[in-house]
C-alpha cells in the first residue's frame, strides 16, 4: 500500500539494521560526559562497581556484563544492552540492581556509540604503565579501530575519577587538542632555549 520511495526508505534502515555486523562483547558500557567509554576486563576486577559509580555521579548506564555491538556506516560502533538484561546489573554480593528503578530514567539510555575502551587490569610490579600519553594504544572491533586506555588497579586509586578524565581527554583529543603533544613540545623548546644559553655563555670569553 505504499508508495515505492517510502516503501524503500523504511525497508532500507530495517536491513542496515538486520544485517548489520555485529558480535557480544563482555564488558560494561556507559556514556560519560556524551562519551561512549567500553570497560573491559577479567571477571571480577571491577567493571560492574566503576560503572555503577559512575552513574551515582549522574553518568549514565548503557549495558552492564553483555554489550551488543553493531556496526553503523562503515565505522561507527554502537553498543546497547541484552534485551533480557538491558539496565540491570549484577554486582557482586548484591545481587541484580534495577538501575533505572534506583536513579531514574536519566541515569540510563538505550544505546550509545563506542568511543574509547578501557581496559581494567590488576596492578603488578613489572608492568609497563604509560606514563606521558605519547604512545597511542588501540583495539580492533568488527574491523573497526578504537583508542585504548589500559588502567592498572591498586588500593585507593579512584577509578571513577580517572574514567571522567578519560572522557574528557578524548573530547580535546576530538576536537585537535593534544596534552601530551602540547606538554612535549614545551618541554623541548624549554631545552633547547636553554642549550642556546648555555651556548652563549660557554662562547663568551670577555
Amino acid at each position: 500500500s505504499l508508495k515505492t520511495n517510502e516503501f524503500f526508505r523504511r525497508a532500507k534502515v530495517w536491513l542496515e539494521e538486520e544485517f548489520a555486523p555485529s558480535t557480544t562483547i563482555h564488558g560494561s558500557l556507559a556514556d560519560v560526559f556524551g562519551v561512549g567509554l567500553l570497560f573491559v576486563g577479567k571477571s571480577g576486577i571491577g567493571k560492574s562497581e566503576c560503572v555503577l559509580d559512575l552513574v551515582e555521579r549522574g553518568h549514565r548506564l548503557v549495558a552492564d556484563d553483555v554489550v551488543v555491538v553493531k556496526r553503523r556506516g562503515g565505522d561507527i560502533l554502537i553498543g546497547r544492552g541484552h534485551e533480557l538484561q538491558r539496565h540491570y546489573m549484577e554486582i557482586r554480593g548484591v545481587g541484580f540492581v534495577d538501575v533505572q528503578a534506583i536513579f531514574g530514567i536519566r541515569a540510563v539510555r538505550q544505546q550509545k556509540r563506542i568511543e574509547v575502551v578501557v581496559q581494567l587490569e590488576e596492578w603488578r610490579q613489572d608492568a609497563i604503565v604509560e606514563r606521558t600519553g605519547l604512545d597511542y594504544q588501540a583495539t580492533t572491533v568488527l574491523d573497526v579501530e578504537l583508542p585504548k586506555i589500559t588502567v592498572h588497579l591498586n588500593p585507593g586509586k579512584n577509578i571513577t575519577v580517572i574514567a571522567e578524565v578519560i572522557a574528557m581527554n578524548h573530547l580535546l583529543h576530538y576536537s585537535g587538542v593534544n596534552p601530551a603533544e602540547r606538554f612535549n613540545e614545551r618541554l623541548i623548546k624549554h631545552m633547547h632555549s636553554a642549550a642556546e644559553v648555555n651556548r652563549y655563555l660557554q662562547e663568551d670569553y670577555e
